[in-house]
């Protein structure tokens, strides 16, 4: 790694280097202006043998009381004991008889992690891919659905239908309930579960908590970067107007396609171009505020909770990036990068609650703000074209995500056994990445230029001159996104409970939502107005003088051609890009009807059907409309049996969809920040139909302490991969999407939670314990690629199949697994809980074992394909440590963290025949440490 970064280092200085006009051998600055109490768990079901519980699937934390859930069909006012004839069905959160898995805020703090997206890895069957997409038992985040309080989420990413975890804190979440079996008053998008957020609502008294954190990564805290000027508020995650994007940029793609120079000059330039060394980047911090206000207000409880919260946060990998067109694993591509990301995370919520009787009105309001900065660097004396000299290529980004919802959800009980929860939602999340800048610099062996042949020292040697050139691309592109989506939604859930011996109760509801989105992406190039790219010895420019005003207007010392023909114009690039623009929209309505009862003694039921009608369009600019207008019943059962006073055994079935997202079918392209791979849709995708078993094994054996087993099969009719290939033989490797005839997912998972008083080693540990939380999750799935004719990534038609389709087994592996799909999980909690003293230590340890993000890439022609893309996460050790003292008369809590002690690297690779493995993305991952206070008055 010392000679990666001090080969990164020298390579890299070519981006202040690269010569001004005033000396081309005049060397930039190297240095830029840095952009500025212990509680048990619920996270499933729990029994106290020893009294009759409520009809419930999850216990309650003993020492924090009933978690805080707001979902629809689930009566948030039953907390108290109900007694079901001939057994003790344990208790539940919220009368629910599905396999669910709860995460109270005293669960998440033990945790230790500061977005609930991390705190979710450690619930059974769990895992994050990407930025922040939780899978749930291997099957990717088209198969979850997200949910706030019980109302839908617009995702802010415009490859995603769901909303990234991540960007939400756990200081805003009083609860996270996952459901893994489907119930009928959920959405019928919902695979492998679906993922309620609860915010917290009513405090139980007045506070005001203020904390404040630092933190240190390995790899990137006080070492080299890469980073770019920006604005002065970039430090925030807002941009001070410096990226703003004027008007011609936005009607550039009418007409003729031309920004002439006069136009291209008001660009920003320097601030959005020059990328340079920074050699200490900052450390991480964060910092928030928490405030509830509780009194009286008639017969009811008032209630506010404010929170606000900001953080910036570093992040450098050095990696290796390569690819290979050729069906033996011979190299095409192979790049050294850096890249270096600042994120910076501004949230904040008002929540305002009333309580009376048992009745319950939240209004609860919601907005995160998460940017990453990101500069990047690359360099290569092996890709296509190559002439065997090093190639430099550079990238600044900026993309702004933003999510706002505000809902007013009441939950209301009119009469006794009468329940209604209406609840209505307006969201809109936006993205905004304008100037996605690159430039490509090649070494000329023709020139013969003293003093310019080499980057900052010796290791990226150019026996000629570096020049911004068109061998590998245009040597200067621009690319402007946006995009902005509404997202409608209102439910009404209505139950009663039928009198009688035995419990048996109705419920029926009504669900809309609407979306709509609009999507643009506009690409541009930079060439003369010959045509060409700029002419020696301006060429020889680093980025910031290369799009200077003189240059622009036609080189002044060019060796060829003349001022005229070498100003410099923005074209519109449409290319590979697909439509500059698309709108898309959504619209639901579903009905549903539900009976749960307890038809013997021991054994109850819960069975329903849902009637959900969609349409789904999607309009490219120019280009025909994609339509989906599908209808479906989609049933669900549920059978609990308790056979013990603590024990049971469930099974369930159900029916399900997932449809596919508004990227997925857009022909546009998109940049993935975290994978740094170019994706486009495909108009020709189709619905999935999912049919879920379950079988539940659930042992109570203490209060608070568990043992569960269980077996799930999924079949899945029409699954959506993703898909890698290659347009064209000089094309880096980009991603398309397409589905297959079928596939099917099975597996198991174990769980068990123990809690260990220490008090029989000596009296003076009495109120100190051990915890054990343990979960394990064994998933396996199969596609089927056989002569049925499927969408082709390529568009191209084969196998005597239709316009754009192939068959299935010219595009796939036939037995592959799906994507995402890991076959171990493993989680562990090692845990001492004091008390008297309020310390709380944690290790955690995860697993999770090799993965497919993509299908193998077709080769060129379409006709047959590489090996798939394998994702290694490996294992993770991270140490959490809480203290509460007592300082002045103030609760001050002290909380330490080190994440990813195993020091464990990211690995994303192809391996061929004779082992021989080409790395699509490898890094080192940096060692964290957070140290961290908070204060409440």
């Amino acid at each position: 790694m010392l000679r990666q970064r001090t080969a990164y280092s020298t390579l890299l200085l070519l981006t202040t280097t690269l010569v001004a006009p005033a000396a081309l051998a005049q060397v930039a600055p190297s240095t830029s202006t840095p952009a500025g109490p212990p509680a048990t768990s619920t996270m499933s079901t729990g029994v106290d043998p020893a009294q009759p519980q409520a009809d419930t699937a999850v216990q309650p934390d003993a020492e924090q009381g009933v978690p805080e859930v707001s979902a629809p069909g689930i009566d948030a006012s039953s907390g108290g004991d109900i007694v079901v004839v001939g057994r003790n069905i344990p208790n539940t959160v919220r009368s629910t008889a599905q396999v669910i898995s709860v995460l109270s805020s005293a669960d998440i703090a033990r945790t230790g992690e500061g977005d609930i997206a991390g705190a979710l890895t450690r619930v059974t069957g769990l895992s994050v891919v990407g930025n922040g997409y939780v899978f749930v038992r291997g099957l990717g985040d088209r198969y979850s659905s997200a949910l706030l309080n019980g109302s839908p989420l617009p995702s802010p990413e415009p490859l995603r239908r769901t909303v990234p975890l991540d960007i939400f804190p756990t200081t805003i979440v009083g609860s996270a309930l996952v459901q893994k079996t489907y119930s009928v008053n959920y959405p019928g998008e919902f695979g492998g579960g679906v993922i309620n957020l609860t915010t917290k609502a009513i405090p139980d008294e007045n506070f005001v908590t203020i904390g404040a954190s630092g933190g240190i990564d390995t790899q990137t805290t006080g070492k080299l970067g890469y980073t770019y000027y920006g604005s002065k508020t970039d430090w925030l995650g807002y941009d001070n107007g410096e990226r703003k994007v004027p008007d011609f940029i936005r009607n550039g793609a009418q007409g003729s396609g031309i920004i002439p120079t006069e136009q291209v000059a008001q660009l920003s330039n320097a601030r959005t171009t020059l990328l340079q060394r920074n050699g200490d980047i900052p450390a991480n911090w964060s910092a928030d505020i928490n405030v509830g206000l509780t009194g009286d207000l008639g017969a009811g409880r008032v209630g506010m909770i404010a929170t606000g919260s900001v953080s910036n946060t570093w992040r450098t990998r050095a990696t290796l990036q390569q690819d290979t067109i050729s069906e033996d694993g011979t190299l095409r591509n192979d790049f050294n990068t850096v890249i270096t990301d600042m994120r910076a995370v501004v949230n904040g919520m008002l929540g305002l609650g009333y309580e009376f009787d048992e009745n319950r009105i939240r209004w609860t309001n919601v907005y995160i703000h998460d940017t990453l900065k990101q500069g990047r660097a690359s360099a290569a004396t092996v890709y296509n074209n190559s002439s065997g000299n090093p190639l430099f290529q550079q990238n600044t980004n900026w993309f702004e995500r933003q999510l706002i919802e505000t809902q007013l959800v009441g939950e209301f009980k009119p009469v006794e056994d009468l329940s209604l929860e209406v609840r209505g939602a307006y969201a809109n999340s936006k993205r905004n990445s304008p100037y996605e800048r690159q430039f490509v610099y090649n070494c000329n062996t023709s020139y013969n230029v003293t003093g310019a042949n080499s980057v900052g020292g010796s290791e990226l040697q150019c026996p000629g001159v570096w020049e911004a050139s068109n061998s590998f691309g245009r040597f200067a592109t621009v690319v402007f996104s946006e995009l902005n989506e509404d997202l409608y939604s209102g439910q009404a859930d209505v139950a009663y409970k039928l009198p009688g011996d035995r419990p048996f109760t109705l419920s029926a509801g009504y669900y809309y939502s609407q979306n709509e989105r609009t999507s643009t992406r506009l690409p541009y190039t930079y060439q003369t107005v010959a045509g060409g790219a700029i002419p020696f010895p301006c060429n020889l420019y680093r980025p910031d003088y290369l799009l200077s005003p003189e240059v622009l207007n036609g080189c002044p010392v060019a060796t060829t051609g003349t001022p005229a023909s070498n100003a410099v114009q923005l074209r519109f690039d449409a290319g590979l890009n697909g439509s500059t623009r698309y709108d898309a929209s959504l619209l639901i309505h579903a009905g549903y009807v539900q009976a749960e009862a307890e038809a013997i003694d021991g054994v109850r039921a819960i069975i329903g059907v849902r009637y959900e009608t969609a349409k789904q369009t999607v309009t490219p600019l120019a280009a025909p409309s994609t339509r989906l207008n599908n209808d479906y019943f989609l049933p669900a059962a549920t059978l609990t049996w308790n056979f013990a006073a603590d024990m049971q055994l469930r099974l369930a079935a159900a029916k399900t969809i997932a449809r596919p997202q508004f990227r997925e079918l857009a022909p546009q392209a998109f940049r993935d920040f975290e994978s740094d791979r170019l994706f486009f849709g495909n108009p020709l995708l189709r619905d999935s139909e999912l049919y879920n078993l379950e079988a539940r094994y659930e042992w109570f054996f203490d209060r608070d302490q568990r043992l569960t087993a269980a077996g799930f099969y999924k079949r899945i009719d029409n699954p959506i991969e993703q898909v890698g290939f290659y347009p064209t033989p000089d094309a880096r490797l980009q991603t398309g999407f397409t589905y297959l005839p079928k596939a099917t997912l099975w597996g198991g998972e174990i769980e068990a939670q123990k809690y260990f008083p220490l008090d029989f080693i000596s009296e003076s540990l009495g109120g100190k314990r051990a915890v054990l939380i343990a979960n394990y999750t064994y998933t396996q799935s199969k596609i089927t690629a056989n002569s049925e004719c499927v969408p082709s990534v390529l568009g191209v038609s084969l196998g005597g199949c239709p316009g754009g389709f192939a068959p299935a087994n010219l595009q796939f592996r036939d037995g592959a697994p799906l994507t995402g799909q890991s076959d171990h999980l493993v989680n562990l909690q090692l845990g001492y809980e004091d008390k008297d003293n309020e310390t709380q230590l944690t290790l955690l340890f995860n697993y999770a074992s090799d993965r497919v993000t993509n299908r193998g890439p077709s080769l060129l022609g379409g006709v047959g394909f590489q090996p798939d893309i394998i994702e290694r996460p490996g294992i993770r050790v991270d140490f959490v440590a809480r203290q509460t003292v007592d300082f002045l008369g103030t609760r001050v809590e002290i909380k330490g963290e080190a994440r990813n002690l195993s020091g464990t690297k990211y690995q994303e690779y192809q391996t061929f025949e004779g082992g021989r493995r080409v790395y699509i993305n490898r890094f080192e991952q940096g060692r964290l440490f957070t140290l961290g206070a908070s204060v409440t008055f």
